[in-house]
């Protein structure tokens, strides 16, 4: 399966899409995109470009051993202080491009919050980065101290069991955090959606809205968890702006990813992922022009955390692509699902059609900007590929029973 479908060879793209998306939504999607994305490539550039300073240089061992001499400069304190201080030097860097950024999206009508609620929300996502962070790169450090240059491989695996559990817990101990969420009250919409799921036999524990309208206009729903953890959750501003099918058809959507296990298989990919990037930090720590850069002794040396850092961010960067096209690859295919669960083409792309348009989506991005950030295909792909996987429907259901498929050429 392709994870894009466009119009077809030698067709008009405005022409061919015009009766889905007006010039003046269009222009309107293009806007949004070209505002915000000076803001979050300079949000990448300037967290990347920080994080190799501080790892390639003595700047960032001189942090975290100024960091530790505040709390008594023993090995644990430059631990956990150095990695508070990377953390705090991190988001304060990055602020003001998530600042820029919400002022655009403001302007465009997509923020309900004010900046006191945006605020709290960045010392919220501080708070819980360092309630991860510190005990993870504490248990890193302690093995480090056993065994400086064997250390990776036991915390690869503990990298990946980590992963793992964070994709089961996360539902329970994140999502609440940033969102409230109640059960959806009863009623024709909530047993539909676990009318839905049973159709579909994939196991919900509820369905949830969450009031995702204190900060957004935007629409959308998703389902999280594994397990026993696993629930349908719709955003408020979805329930109440779109119709009843339409809400449906997002919701299959997701049924899509369950069904074909993408929440699993993202969790393992993910937990190998993590293991591969620890034994690549690993193999680079040993490396002594790497760590005299870094102003390190070796990697049990608190000092060398900024050249940790540093290495998993480039890594990330790098991954970043390869990440996205294996996204827009599942959805394409949790479309499918959708549309063969549901058997309705033509709501799909009403639904499609909502949701660019309410979330002031560019419909038809340029291609490298897709290829490079996007995980999810284009409004007008996925319409296209809706409207593709009808007209099969009904060739399928004109041809005479035994019929071939391929047309044949008869000498």
């Amino acid at each position: 399966m392709t994870d894009s479908v466009g119009p077809p060879p030698g067709s008009d793209r405005a022409h061919d899409f015009a009766p889905d998306f007006t010039p003046a939504e269009r222009a309107r999607g293009r806007a949004l995109r070209r505002a915000q994305l000076p803001w979050a490539l300079g949000a990448r550039a300037t967290g990347l470009a920080l994080a190799l300073a501080l790892g390639l240089t003595p700047a960032g061992a001189g942090l975290v051993s100024t960091a530790g001499g505040w709390f008594g400069g023993s090995r644990t304190a430059e631990v956990l202080a150095g990695t508070a201080a990377l953390v705090l030097v991190g988001r304060a860097a990055q602020l003001p491009f998530g600042a820029g950024a919400r002022s655009v999206r403001a302007r465009f009508g997509l923020v309900t919050q004010g900046w006191a609620g945006w605020a709290v929300d960045a010392l919220r996502g501080l708070a819980l980065t360092l309630v991860l962070a510190l005990p993870v790169v504490l248990g890193l450090y302690a093995l480090t101290g056993r065994s400086p240059e064997r250390w990776w491989l036991p915390a690869a695996g503990a990298a990946a069991l980590l992963t793992a559990a964070l994709s089961f817990l996360y539902p329970l101990l994140v999502e609440p955090v940033f969102n409230r969420f109640t059960p959806m009250a009863p009623g024709p919409q909530r047993e539909a959606l676990l009318g839905l799921a049973a159709r579909d036999g994939v196991r919900v524990r509820d369905v949830l809205v969450a009031d995702a309208s204190r900060r957004t206009t935007a629409l959308n729903a998703y389902v999280s968890g594994l397990g026993a953890t696993r629930r349908i959750v719709a955003y408020d501003t979805l329930l109440t702006t779109a119709d009843p099918r339409e809400v449906e058809l997002v919701v299959a959507h997701e049924l899509g990813h369950v069904k074909h296990r993408d929440v699993l298989t993202g969790t393992v990919l993910g937990a190998v992922g993590a293991a591969v990037v620890v034994v690549l930090l690993g193999l680079a720590s040993g490396w002594d022009a790497l760590l005299s850069a870094a102003g390190a002794a070796d990697a049990a040396d608190p000092r060398s955390l900024p050249l940790l850092a540093a290495g998993a961010a480039l890594l990330g960067a790098l991954s970043g692509p390869v990440q996205c096209a294996v996204s827009r690859r599942v959805e394409v295919r949790a479309d499918r699902h959708a549309l063969e669960l549901t058997g309705d083409a033509e709501q799909f792309v009403a639904m499609q059609r909502r949701l660019a348009v309410t979330n002031v989506s560019d419909v038809d991005p340029p291609r490298l900007l897709e290829l490079l950030f996007a995980t999810h295909p284009s409004a007008t792909r996925r319409i296209a590929a809706a409207r593709a996987w009808q007209a099969g429907r009904a060739g399928a259901a004109d041809r005479p029973p035994g019929a071939s498929s391929t047309a044949k050429t008869v000498v």
